[in-house]
């Protein structure tokens, strides 16, 4: 009789086999890089990298009176710390607050993050270990798209969005009709899912197709279907590689301005509130730098929570052959 499933020791095994691979290989590369003058100049990179986030951070607890009249670097000489800068910020209540487009970049980013990963997925699967006619060719078409600039397709998407162009009676390019209001939210998702797709799709077939072909050669004589694998051996083993894509689509889209102001209409995200709490000629700037900070906070969640898969991830691939 064929077996269906699929044994999780077996599984456990090529993940804790996998694992060991990845780290010899960062250790293997550890060894040849580091030196005492690599280490020196990394550490003064990242003082001199921090040194601009750390004066904005010390901005955003000065009198506004002292941020328009001096450099943040006189607090050491004269401390006057105040919390009125984020006291203000969340009580701005002009066009949009504080708690609504923070919502609203929620709204926006859980989705334009987890449907280009589900699609990727299923795509890079295919493309790793499921043989059709064409695949080299699909595949490297697939990855030249990620040279196409964002702001080439905005018109594109702009027509896809609405009604479609018509030629006479002739529907050229039907449209999916999401210019009203209730269809900003979409219209930001299907923007975000296509342009992350591309390299969506190769990282992870970078991952998946360097997972051992033993593993997969004896699900397939166990009986084990396309689906069986995807779901009990690809995906529990491509976790690095998803955490890793998921931090950098999520902060892609958590700091994106462009598409959230053509296409999210009435629901901007938090982006677009740091551009309005400038105000109209720029007079309440000094309130940028405490609204930065609040802006950071989910970032800094989402990377802290999966930051142990960021390193395995972005060594997908490097141990196959």
């Amino acid at each position: 009789m064929i077996a269906t499933d699929i044994d999780p020791r077996s599984a456990r095994r090529v993940e804790k086999a996998t694992l060991r691979a990845e780290t010899a290989a960062f250790n293997d590369s550890k060894k040849r890089l580091s030196s005492k003058g690599a280490t020196i100049a990394a550490v003064v990179i990242a003082v001199i990298w921090t040194i601009p986030t750390f004066g904005l951070f010390v901005t955003s607890f000065r009198q506004p009176a002292d941020i328009n009249t001096s450099g943040w670097w006189t607090f050491f000489t004269h401390p006057d710390l105040t919390i009125s800068n984020y006291t203000n910020t969340l009580n701005f209540n002009d066009t949009l607050t504080v708690g609504q487009s923070f919502v609203n970049s929620l709204v926006i980013v859980i989705p334009a993050t987890l449907i280009p990963i589900s699609l990727a997925l299923l795509a890079a699967y295919a493309f790793a270990w499921v043989e059709f006619r064409g695949k080299n060719i699909l595949f490297v078409g697939v990855f030249s798209l990620q040279v196409v600039p964002i702001q080439v397709a905005l018109v594109p998407l702009l027509l896809l969005f609405s009604n479609g162009v018509t030629i006479g009676h002739w529907a050229v390019f039907p449209g999916l009709n999401l210019s009203g209001t209730d269809g900003s939210f979409a219209r930001i998702w299907i923007a975000h899912t296509i342009f992350a797709l591309p390299l969506a799709i190769f990282l992870l077939h970078n991952f998946i197709a360097a997972l051992p072909v033993d593993i997969m050669e004896a699900a397939k004589i166990d009986g084990a279907s396309h689906g069986q694998i995807f779901f009990r051996i690809v995906l529990p083993l491509a976790r690095p590689a998803i955490a890793s894509f998921a931090i950098l689509q999520f902060l892609w889209v958590w700091n994106d301005l462009l598409v959230a102001t053509i296409f999210a209409g009435n629901n901007p995200p938090i982006t677009k509130l740091l551009v309005d709490l400038a105000g109209t000629y720029g007079q309440q700037w000094y309130l940028l730098s405490a609204g930065t900070f609040l802006a950071i906070i989910a970032p800094l969640i989402v990377f802290f929570s999966l930051q142990r898969y960021f390193v395995r991830g972005l060594l997908a691939g490097a141990t196959k052959g």
